[in-house]
C-alpha cells in the first residue's frame, strides 16, 4: 500500500492541456489562484470520461477535485470509491469527486501516468498535485484531504459545492441506506479507529452467528491482508520475491499480498500460481490456501479469478 506524496506542490510534469480542451470543455483551465470562495453549482460526486473532463479542470479553478483513476478489475478500486464517496458528502461540498475509469479512458490515464489502480489525484486550478496510490484507511484519507483543502486554500481556491435541488436550508435528504448487521458496523467502527484486532473480532462473531455470512467472510481475509502489510515496504518485498525461486513460499506469500492491496490481483495470482507449481506438500497448501483467500477477496465478479481457479485446478490435479 503506498504512502500519499508529502510535500504536495501545484508544479508537476503533467499537461493536461490537451485533455482541458475535449469537447464539452469551455476552453483552458485559468491559473490556480483564480477561485473565489461561497457557493458554487456543482455535484459532489461525478463519474467523469475523457469528453467531460475540461469541465473537472475548469470546475478546479474554484473548488479543489479529487481525481479518483479506477478499475472495474482492480478490488481496491472497489473498496476505496465508496469510502472516498462517503467523505465527499461529509465534507459537504468542501471538494469534488471525480471518478473516472481508466479502462475506458485511457488519454486520461496516461495524463496522470497512472501505473496502477487506484490512483488518486489532486487539482487545484487546474494543476495536479499526486496523492497516493492502492486502497487507503479512512482515518489518513482524512489526513490526505485536509492537506489538500490547506494547499488549495494557499492557491486562493475556497469554493464550497453547492449540489442542484439544494437550497440555503441545506440539502435534500437522501434515501437512508438500509442499516448494516450490528457487528458488520462494529467492525468498520474499529477499522476506522485503527483498531484491527477490534474489526477481526467482530467479524469472527458475525461469522459465529451465521456462518454462511459471506461478506463478513471476505471482510475478515481483507482485515487479515491489511494486517500482514502493516509496516512492511512494498518496494522492498517486491524486491526480495524478484530475487526468489519459486520454491521461497515466505517470500511470494509476502509479495502476493503487496500486490493484492495495490489491486494487481492477476499479478498475485500468477506468482502463486507458479509457486504451487514449484512446491509440495504442506509448503503447497499454505500457498493454495492464500491465493483462494484471495479469489474470495477479488470477488468471484474479478476477471482475473476465474482463469486463475481453473489454472490451480490444473496445478494440483
Amino acid at each position: 500500500m503506498s504512502q500519499p506524496t508529502s510535500g504536495m506542490n501545484l508544479h508537476g510534469a503533467v499537461d493536461l492541456s490537451a485533455l482541458a480542451q475535449q469537447p464539452g470543455s469551455n476552453g483552458p483551465a485559468a491559473p490556480a489562484g483564480g477561485g473565489t470562495g461561497g457557493a458554487v453549482p456543482g455535484e459532489l460526486v461525478v463519474s467523469v470520461t475523457e469528453e467531460t473532463f475540461g469541465e473537472v479542470v475548469q470546475r478546479s479553478t474554484t473548488v479543489p477535485v479529487l481525481v479518483n483513476l479506477t478499475s472495474a478489475r482492480s478490488g481496491a478500486s472497489g473498496q476505496l470509491t465508496p469510502v472516498l464517496e462517503k467523505l465527499a458528502r461529509e465534507y459537504g461540498g468542501k471538494f469534488q469527486l471525480a471518478n473516472v475509469d481508466a479502462d475506458t479512458s485511457p488519454q486520461i490515464a496516461g495524463a496522470f501516468q497512472v501505473q496502477s489502480v487506484p490512483t488518486v489525484v489532486a487539482l487545484i486550478g487546474g494543476r495536479p498535485a499526486p496523492l497516493f496510490q492502492g486502497a487507503y484507511p479512512e482515518e489518513q484519507l482524512r489526513q490526505v484531504l485536509d492537506e489538500v483543502l490547506r494547499l488549495a486554500a494557499q492557491a486562493g481556491v475556497t469554493g464550497v459545492l453547492q449540489p442542484s435541488g439544494e437550497d440555503q436550508d441545506g440539502p435534500d435528504e437522501e434515501p437512508a441506506e438500509p442499516p448494516l448487521p450490528p457487528l458488520h458496523a462494529e467492525a468498520l467502527a474499529a477499522i476506522e479507529r485503527g483498531d484491527l484486532d477490534g474489526a477481526e473480532d467482530a467479524y469472527r462473531r458475525a461469522l459465529k452467528e451465521n456462518p454462511g455470512d459471506d461478506d463478513a467472510h471476505a471482510a475478515l481475509l481483507q482485515v487479515q491482508l491489511i494486517r500482514r502489510v502493516e509496516g512492511r515496504d512494498p518496494e522492498e518485498v517486491l524486491a526480495a520475491a524478484s530475487d526468489a525461486p519459486a520454491s521461497d513460499v515466505d517470500a511470494h506469500l509476502a509479495a502476493a499480498d503487496v500486490e493484492a492491496t495495490t489491486g494487481q490481483f492477476g499479478a498475485a495470482f500468477e506468482r502463486l500460481l507458479a509457486a504451487v507449481r514449484a512446491t509440495a506438500g504442506d509448503e503447497r497448501e499454505r500457498v493454495r490456501v492464500r491465493i483462494v483467500e484471495l479469489f474470495e477477496i477479488a470477488g468471484q465478479n474479478h476477471p482475473d479469478v476465474g482463469p486463475a481457479r481453473r489454472n490451480l485446478a490444473s496445478a494440483l490435479y
